[in-house]
């Protein structure tokens, strides 16, 4: 079997000035991404071994039944396949978009493990569901029965929306709490636009909105309705809030102008795409055009922040990360990705400090790698005398969310939470300490992944359901 190439971008010559190269960039996205043809679909979806053992199924969180649908797209059955993708995943062409499949489904591929180049799944998946919604195939959410119980949903985030989705069309009555003015969370301020177009996830809201789903935005529980009110509403409440709190930076000139969370950076690049009047962005103050720019951090938000700093036109876009290349958290797509598109990684370096009252430099250590951690991983160690420092104009903290103190923010000190302040819940279930009270996604694992607060929001919906269907339905203390 001859080995099949990778998508990836095309590489763009350096000598080519900034601006075209950023417009190159997006051509070769929309060559690449934008037409993947029906052929192309059966010709990768065929190359599937059908194997004994589905690796690619085990290693999802949602376990779809990736070698039917794959088996099914192959023989041209398209709306089969849709069928059977979306019968475990509530947002398949978003996850096909965004999921790390090199760590995931491809990375464990049968054909990849042989030498032969993975079966390019996400792509597939992608590809059958964008289709469904254009065949209209994709079924509103339209409840058989309507049921009396109501659930409130805190965050409209990946977990909060695959839970309001699942629960509405059992015919429960569902309210989503989100702060934000868009329904999304990080699908719509903190991913860019180039891996996630923004109207696949609108849509997806609309659909909400439409099968009978309640939003209230621009709502901080907390502020603007107390946890307590919001429970007192509903019978059941999901917690989906996600993480927000950015991990900071130590060190001489942390505060200085021109040091800018990786979300607000990501947001504002977002909230310009949608047409929004976004002040600090025409100001220049989170706009990398022009600018040399560091980006601090080694996950996949790092790599969304490079990779948007070299869209928006910046002179040099550099990421420093403490370990090396094979310790990296976040997907080594992604990182391919932006070395192709002119990233310079500076590997075992760590900031140490910051030069200027508007930020003209970063004060780097060098490091190595010594023994090994409790998790396994090499620890990074300075290395004396090396010391240096690497010219910058807007330094990009990519350091990686923290939960915010729920229980003190929301006056609910019966809200357990663990030592790293995400909210304590039951394995199988979801709940909280709190009867009735479930929580989903990030606000429980820690900074991760969609398709992990999907599974976890479909897991809660489960639960809730099992409970009404029982009866067994507690009233909230």
């Amino acid at each position: 079997m001859a080995k099949q190439p990778m998508l990836k971008f095309v590489t763009v010559g350096k000598e080519m000035p900034q601006k075209r190269q950023a417009d190159q960039r997006k051509e070769d996205f929309a060559e690449i991404y934008g037409e993947y043809a029906r052929e192309k679909a059966e010709e990768q979806a065929g190359r599937c071994s059908q194997c004994g053992v589905p690796y690619c199924q085990s290693h999802c969180p949602l376990h779809n039944n990736i070698p039917d649908w794959l088996k099914l797209t192959a023989e041209g059955r398209l709306r089969e396949a849709y069928e059977v993708s979306q019968a475990t995943n509530t947002f398949p062409e978003i996850c096909g978009r965004i999921c790390p499949q090199d760590r995931l489904c491809e990375g464990n591929c049968v054909i990849e493990q042989s030498g032969h180049g993975t079966v390019t799944i996400g792509s597939v998946e992608k590809y059958i569901t964008d289709t469904a919604w254009e065949e209209g195939w994709v079924q509103p959410i339209a409840p058989s029965v309507e049921r009396a119980e109501s659930v409130g949903i805190i965050g409209a985030g990946p977990g909060g929306l695959a839970a309001a989705d699942m629960l509405r069309r059992a015919g429960l009555q569902v309210t989503v709490y989100d702060r934000y003015d868009r329904s999304g969370g990080l699908m719509v301020y903190g991913i860019p636009g180039f891996k996630l177009e923004k109207d696949v996830v609108v849509r997806r809201n609309e659909q909400l909105e439409q099968g009978g789903v309640e939003f209230v935005l621009n709502c901080d529980v907390g502020q603007d309705i107390t946890f307590a009110e919001i429970r007192e509403k509903h019978d059941f409440v999901v917690v989906a809030t996600g993480v927000y709190k950015s991990r900071e930076l130590p060190g001489p000139g942390a505060g200085a102008d021109g040091i800018v969370r990786a979300i607000d950076f990501l947001t504002a690049s977002n909230r310009k795409g949608f047409g929004d009047a976004v002040p600090e962005f025409d100001s220049g103050e989170l706009n990398a055009e022009g600018k040399r720019v560091v980006v601090i951090g080694g996950g996949d938000t790092a790599m969304d922040c490079v990779r948007t700093a070299t869209r928006q036109g910046a002179t040099s876009v550099k990421c420093l990360y403490r370990r090396d290349k094979a310790n990296m958290p976040g997907s080594q797509r992604e990182v391919q990705n932006a070395e192709e598109e002119g990233v310079d990684f500076v590997w075992l370096s760590a900031p140490k400090g910051f030069t200027g009252d508007k930020v003209d430099g970063v004060m780097v250590q060098k490091m190595r790698l010594g023994a090994p951690d409790v998790t396994g991983r090499q620890s990074p160690e300075v290395i004396e005398g090396a010391d240096y420092v690497e010219g910058a104009d807007m330094v990009i903290k990519a350091l990686g969310f923290e939960p915010e103190d729920l229980p003190v923010l929301w006056d609910t000190p019966e809200l357990e939470v663990t030592r790293w302040g995400t909210i304590k819940t039951n394995f199988a279930t979801h709940e909280t300490a709190l009867e009735n009270v479930f929580a989903v996604g990030d606000i429980v694992r820690g900074a991760s992944l969609v398709v992990w607060a999907i599974r976890d929001g479909r897991e809660a919906a489960e639960a809730i359901l099992e409970r009404v269907r029982t009866g067994s339905v507690m009233a909230a203390e």
